[in-house]
């Protein structure tokens, strides 16, 4: 009985092989509209699977609209074809390497493909328990819960754990200065239109997390890059771009740096706070990294108390990227018109992503979870950072937490050219310069050791290396 119960749950991803590939052979034109299907005992052959696997995958794909049974004859293509994409081809390698280099590529891989260039824990390291729980208690809730909209600010009950989880950072914050949004990218897209205007100037880490690029060339200012050391921006060179471009805006990781790991100093973050409390520039944190933390770093909130610093985070990082939900925590007489600028663009809040996040933030297993996530992090850092030395590839710091490592090439390797090799082994990586406003990070490569697990990655990158070093 238990082999049998074996045999069904292995039953499910065979058929979904199955159909993958007739997907594939449609999309790349290797079957054309009207051509006929291989028969259900070769097909099975080629596969490895059993003849029943193929014959439900046809009846699958039949209830697709993708082929057509015609009894008697066997299984055909359907007539009508999408337009030919070339991402159905295999990966992109003409895509231009910019702040959306990994975003898009990873964002638009299959599961074959290995993502050591992406921002995220495997599906594998969530909290897969805890979030089906919030799930079920989230389907047991009240009507309202499931059908209405929600209050621009957001859940009170999360908005008050969300106080009291700042609180433990040193920041503080009443519910009634956080707001409930969509994600981190969402915060820093309405902080930017409340605070923004276009052609004003922004300054920014170099590196920073590359999506600061992108939105805030959605929104048509001026980006100034700060050499980031290894206790937090090169403070002689921020105070000179304060008097030079006078800027509105400075956009920043609290804790753990994305993308180099690297924590702020206190006597670093006095002296940020102290330039540009004179220069009357607003702080932006991005604290999405939190919980990954092994001990509390400076948080500029938390010294400026809120006055001209905002704080954001979001929790796709920890809990889950398909419950989208962040916060901003600003000054009081801030969050009013955020709230306009949320009901005009969003009009409300996301109640059922926020019931569900809530509910695994409060689950007494998430703590213990993230423990758990701290421990194996640890302990991939070292192993990756191992293996990367052996084709010379060095950590630029050895971090204490998080899932980077900010890595520099051996001399004269162009990141870019070891990435487009690499793409061509089905692998995303993420070269410097996507990260740097200068691009001053050619020589750079960011990598998550929480996806670093590939058993061919060290070849790849090897090769990618011979070849760079060819083509330079």
């Amino acid at each position: 009985m238990h082999g049998s119960n074996d045999g069904h749950r292995q039953a499910a991803p065979r058929t979904h092989a199955v159909m993958m590939e007739i997907r594939r052979r449609i999309a790349s034109r290797a079957l054309l509209p009207g051509a006929r299907l291989p028969s259900v005992r070769s097909f099975a052959k080629s596969m490895d699977v059993s003849t029943s696997t193929v014959v439900e995958a046809y009846e699958r794909l039949v209830a697709d609209d993708a082929i057509r049974s015609r009894p008697g004859s066997g299984f055909y293509v359907a007539n009508a074809l999408a337009p030919l994409s070339l991402a159905d081809l295999g990966p992109r390698l003409d895509r231009a390497i910019d702040p959306f280099w990994v975003s898009r590529l990873a964002l638009e891989a299959s599961d074959a493909m290995s993502k050591p260039g992406c921002g995220w824990l495997p599906a594998s390291w969530m909290p897969q328990e805890v979030m089906r729980r919030a799930l079920r208690s989230a389907s047991r809730g009240q009507e309202a819960d499931l059908s209405d909209y929600s209050s621009p600010l957001g859940l009170l009950p999360f908005r008050e754990l969300l106080s009291r989880r700042l609180s433990e950072q040193g920041v503080m914050a009443g519910p009634e200065q956080i707001m409930l949004v969509d994600s981190g990218t969402h915060a820093i897209d309405l902080l930017c239109r409340f605070l923004l205007e276009p052609g004003q100037t922004v300054l920014v880490d170099d590196p920073c997390y590359f999506n600061f690029h992108a939105l805030l060339r959605a929104h048509r200012v001026k980006v100034v890059g700060i050499p980031y050391l290894r206790d937090g921006p090169d403070v002689a060179r921020f105070e000179q771009a304060l008097n030079e471009h006078q800027p509105r805006l400075y956009i920043t990781n609290s804790a753990i740096h994305n993308p180099t790991g690297s924590v702020l100093s206190p006597a670093t973050a006095h002296r940020l706070l102290m330039l540009t409390e004179r220069a009357g520039v607003t702080v932006i944190e991005d604290d999405i990294f939190a919980d990954f933390e092994e001990q509390k770093a400076p948080r500029l909130a938390a010294f400026d108390g809120l006055r001209r610093s905002v704080q954001i985070g979001s929790f796709s990082k920890t809990l889950s990227a398909s419950a989208r939900c962040g916060y901003i925590a600003a000054p009081r007489d801030w969050i009013e018109p955020l709230t306009d600028i949320k009901i005009a663009t969003a009009f409300s809040g996301n109640r059922i992503n926020e019931t569900i996040v809530f509910s695994a933030l409060k689950d007494t297993q998430y703590r213990r979870h993230m423990e758990s996530v701290k421990m194996r992090l640890s302990q991939a850092r070292l192993r990756v950072s191992s293996q990367l030395s052996e084709v010379g590839i060095m950590p630029w710091m050895e971090p204490a937490a998080g899932i980077f490592l900010w890595c520099r090439l051996p001399s004269g390797i162009d990141a870019a050219a070891v990435a487009r090799h690499a793409l061509t082994k089905n692998m995303v990586l993420a070269p410097g310069n996507i990260f740097s406003q200068g691009q001053i990070s050619s020589g750079f490569m960011r990598f998550n050791v929480s996806q670093c697990d590939h058993p061919e990655m060290i070849k790849i990158l090897k090769e990618g290396i011979a070849a760079a070093q060819c083509s330079s």
